[in-house]
């Protein structure tokens, strides 16, 4: 094929190249919306885990009080979080966490406590940590979180920094 025909083909496939090519901007908000709804996930495990720790079980309707959201709200996130393994639940029972569940509520707090500790060093105050550090550890990549490792590490208590 010569001419205008094989022209309007490489066109096309420019087109339909540039248009599969998703930009920098996109790629941006696909990753925090990404981002969001693995906070939320590990926000509702870490809740499910330490109602679980109060009372053995956990009831939709707590999750729902405790986050602030409807009840059909918090069903919907449940039923996620038994499509992605995270949960189970009984008939005219509560909701348990798997093991991978539990894993996940282990990581999550332990990220928390790294963050409100690296926050509580560089002089904010306690109370303000703990909330600045709910927003902050579902953003940051392992390799930060890391660093704060390191940098704590670094920095003993008695040392009259």
């Amino acid at each position: 094929m010569d001419g205008p025909l094989q022209e309007r083909m490489t066109e096309r496939e420019a087109e339909a190249a540039e248009a599969a090519e998703e930009t920098a901007f996109e790629k941006r908000h696909r990753l925090a919306r990404a981002q969001r709804s693995t906070a939320l996930t590990e926000d509702y495990v870490e809740l499910i885990s330490d109602l679980m720790a109060l009372h053995g079980e956990v009831r939709v309707t707590e999750i729902a009080r405790r986050l602030g959201v409807s009840h059909p709200t918090a069903v919907k996130s449940v039923a996620r979080l038994k499509r992605d393994g995270y949960v189970t639940s009984r008939p005219y029972r509560g909701i348990f966490l798997t093991e991978e569940g539990g894993a996940l509520a282990d990581r999550v707090r332990a990220r928390h406590q790294l963050v409100v500790q690296l926050l509580v060093e560089v002089g904010v105050a306690r109370e303000d940590a703990e909330g600045d550090a709910e927003g902050i550890e579902h953003h940051v990549s392992d390799r930060t979180l890391a660093a704060f490792e390191r940098f704590l590490a670094r920095r003993k208590p008695g040392r009259g920094d």
